[in-house]
């Protein structure tokens, strides 16, 4: 790994990432992050940052069962809540995955994951994993080329596998500082 990059380091217990009270909420969801999204905001929208094949990251090569860093495809997308960034999450799926593992992946655009994959009843969920990403972490690099410096040193983040069929896929959120400033508003809806 080139020096300049820092690695993550995973846990499966929130409290090695030493969570504020309202942030820790947000990390352990159990359900679906978008649905909470739009429960707690008026106008909820995923920005789609880019989609394309790109070589795996180095702490998810070996979750993603690969025998060294290949190719994957990827995608980046930033969740808003009423205009605002919240949330800058990754995914990644190894090619020998089909489209009869996961039909909808390449065709999602500006659509929830998300709720593509709570709302399938062939999906299996793994445990939630977190950790405090630094800013050289190639992460909070892409997000950081988004969105512009966030004013933090590290970022907490979760990430999770998926399974469907013969197919895997790993989802990393990494939440902003401005998520810990959503209250429920109950009357949200998605935008493109």
């Amino acid at each position: 790994m080139p020096r300049s990059q820092a690695p993550a380091h995973w846990s499966r217990h929130v409290n090695a990432v030493h969570p504020s009270v309202p942030l820790r909420s947000w990390l352990t969801e159990p359900g679906s992050l978008t649905a909470r999204l739009i429960a707690h905001s008026t106008h909820f929208r995923v920005r789609r940052i880019r989609q394309a094949r790109g070589l795996v990251g180095v702490d998810e090569q070996q979750v993603l069962q690969l025998p060294r860093r290949l190719l994957v495809q990827q995608r980046n997308v930033v969740l808003e809540c009423d205009g605002r960034p919240v949330v800058f999450a990754h995914t990644s799926v190894p090619l020998d995955a089909t489209a009869a593992d996961w039909p909808l992946f390449g065709s999602l655009g500006e659509r929830s994951l998300g709720s593509t994959l709570f709302g399938d009843p062939l999906v299996r969920r793994g445990a939630l994993e977190f950790a405090r990403l630094s800013r050289r972490h190639p992460l909070v690099r892409r997000l950081e080329a988004t969105l512009g410096p966030q004013g933090q040193p590290e970022l907490l983040a979760r990430r999770c596998l998926y399974w469907r069929g013969q197919g895997i896929l790993l989802v990393c959120e990494i939440f902003l500082p401005t998520i810990v400033g959503l209250s429920a508003v109950g009357n949200g809806t998605i935008t493109t």
